[in-house]
């Protein structure tokens, strides 16, 4: 049986819960503060170590088969390298993984000292739309095209209260759950254009455009206006049907040659009773089956796609 340490006690750390104790996992969840603790305990009915992983560690205890990262994006990079050089082995961490093109390589290198494995957490690459999708798109013989938009309600981001500098990189924070879902159905860049305009308080870019042909020979196209209406979409083309992920949790199909959207029947049993996609993200990292997970190389590499997107400099 693994032994899984699940680091955090926020609201992501509450659904790993409910996902591993259903996967009957010998869990050690560790938290910073007693209040979060005891919020934790109340909801989940687990017991939660407080006073944070560096304490944690001073008991020496034996190290996990299995590690979950789900602290604050500020804290990402400094609890996996912690992790790291604890001896621990296998490590999924939350989104994005880290803040700087600089940590995830020094991640990287200490990933190779320690023989180690490192994920990055987008559950969205296991919701059930995706994974029939991607049947779907094989069966027709794969993408031909692509696009996607990524949105942010402007309104409903400028209150929160974050760390410095998490706000400032939002689209990398948040909006690659969007971007990472197209190109890991329609390959990653090869060319892209990217053009950018409008700034916010909390942001320096509010309005996204571009296009550009991925590496599997699929053109793309993407746009986002942060100052404006719309939401999260995805939409692959086959040169058969046009796959529809608006809402990303369900998949429509346009056949070629009709007008009609029709809804395509999943089997979401495992997306209704979890957080959509963590119960096979999560079974599939205890089983070290890392394909069709983001590898924190794969990461890094697509940094620079995201900057080139944010105009970030």
């Amino acid at each position: 049986m693994n032994n899984i340490w699940l680091i955090g006690a926020g609201a992501m750390a509450q659904d790993y819960i409910k996902v591993l104790d259903a996967l009957n996992t010998t869990l050690t969840i560790i938290g910073r503060g007693s209040e979060n603790a005891e919020k934790c305990k109340t909801i989940t009915g687990s017991k939660v170590v407080s006073g944070g992983l560096h304490n944690f560690l001073l008991e020496t205890p034996t190290v996990c088969s299995h590690a979950i990262v789900a602290v604050g994006v500020e804290k990402l990079f400094e609890t996996t390298q912690t992790l790291l050089e604890y001896g621990v082995k296998n490590i999924l961490v939350e989104k994005p993984g880290a803040m700087s093109k600089t940590e995830f390589e020094s991640l990287i290198n200490l990933k190779k000292e320690k023989s180690a494995n490192i994920l990055i957490a987008y559950n969205r690459r296991f919701f059930s739309s995706v994974l029939k999708a991607k049947e779907l798109i094989a069966i027709d013989g794969g993408v031909s095209s692509f696009n996607f938009e990524f949105t942010e309600w402007s309104h409903v981001i400028e209150p929160l209260v974050k760390p410095e500098g998490v706000k400032e990189k939002w689209l990398f924070v948040n909006s690659t759950h969007v971007l990472d879902l197209a190109f890991f159905l329609g390959g990653k860049p090869k060319e892209m254009s990217s053009f950018t305009n409008g700034s916010l308080p909390w942001h320096p870019v509010s309005n996204f455009s571009g296009a550009g042909v991925s590496d599997k020979g699929a053109l793309f196209s993407y746009q986002a206006n942060w100052e404006s209406a719309g939401r999260w979409a995805v939409e692959v083309l086959t040169t058969s049907n046009r796959f529809i992920f608006k809402p990303m949790e369900k998949l429509q199909v346009q056949k070629r040659g009709t007008i009609a959207q029709e809804i395509i029947e999943l089997d979401s049993k495992l997306d209704d009773e979890y957080k959509p996609g963590l119960y096979l993200q999560t079974k599939q990292f205890l089983a070290n089956d890392f394909s069709n997970m983001c590898s924190i190389e794969e990461q890094c590499g697509m940094i620079d796609n995201y900057n080139k997107i944010a105009n970030y400099l």
